[in-house]
C-alpha cells in the first residue's frame, strides 16, 4: 500500500497547525490587567476564582476570588494591580504563607 504525499504532507501540516494553536493558547491564558478597565479585572478574578494575570511586560502573578483558592495552611491577602483606567486596582487577593494576624515586635 502505498502512502500519497499529498497525504503525508496534510498530516504535517495538520501537526504544525496545531502546534501553532497550542502555542497561541498558551500566550493567552495570561491576560493583562494594563488592557483592561479596573472592573473587567475584577470580574476576570471573581468568574475564574483563580487566575495567573500579567500586570506589566515582565510582572505577573496567581490572584484569587477569595481564600478557599489558596493552599491549605496560606492566607489571603488583598491584591491592587495597575489597569487601564487606574493606577491601583483592588481585583482579589494573593496567597501567602505569611498569617496577618502575627503581629512581631522586636
Amino acid at each position: 500500500m502505498k502512502i500519497h504525499k499529498s497525504t503525508n504532507c496534510l498530516q504535517k501540516s495538520f501537526a504544525v497547525c496545531a502546534i501553532l494553536l497550542a502555542a497561541i493558547t498558551v500566550a493567552q491564558a495570561r491576560p493583562n490587567t494594563l488592557s483592561m478597565t479596573c472592573s473587567q479585572a475584577r470580574s476576570l478574578v471573581r468568574s475564574h476564582g483563580s487566575i495567573l494575570l500579567s500586570t506589566g511586560r515582565y510582572t505577573y502573578d496567581r490572584y484569587v476570588a477569595s481564600v478557599v483558592f489558596c493552599p491549605s495552611g496560606d492566607y489571603a491577602k488583598s491584591a491592587y494591580v495597575p489597569t487601564h483606567d487606574r493606577k491601583s486596582c483592588r481585583i482579589g487577593y494573593t496567597c501567602t504563607m505569611d498569617n496577618p494576624l502575627d503581629v512581631w515586635d522586636d
